[in-house]
């Protein structure tokens, strides 16, 4: 629960406190532009330009009101991700717990037949 409230905290804190995303130094984005596009086709052929677009995409994740998006799923993900390991090893200490149990009823009517 703490895990959620702080991440959903920062969210909201990085998305009301987010700037712009800063532009490019250029003064335009080289991959709208037909000749960049291009070139990239040109010398790395098609999974240069899709490698290219996620580059670019995965980048915006880190800026801006996307930042805060990108926190919170990061914060969900990380809740379920505990919660199935901490319900995992539980299921798992219940199972030894009862075959220790087991084992020391079987140890015990052992004992009493001689």
């Amino acid at each position: 629960m703490a895990i959620l409230i702080a991440g959903f905290g920062a969210a909201i804190i990085i998305y009301f406190t987010a700037g712009a995303i800063p532009e490019n130094p250029l003064g335009y984005e080289p991959l709208e532009t037909k000749k960049y596009v291009h070139d990239l086709e040109l010398y790395g052929g098609k999974a240069n330009v899709l490698g290219e677009e996620f580059r670019e995409w995965f980048i915006g994740l880190w800026y801006g009101k996307n930042l805060a998006y990108t926190v919170a799923v990061i914060t969900i993900l990380s809740v379920l991700t505990l919660r199935f390991i901490a319900n995992t090893l539980e299921e798992h200490n219940a199972r030894e717990v009862a075959r220790h149990f087991r084992n020391a009823r079987l140890d015990a009517d052992d004992f009493d037949r001689f």
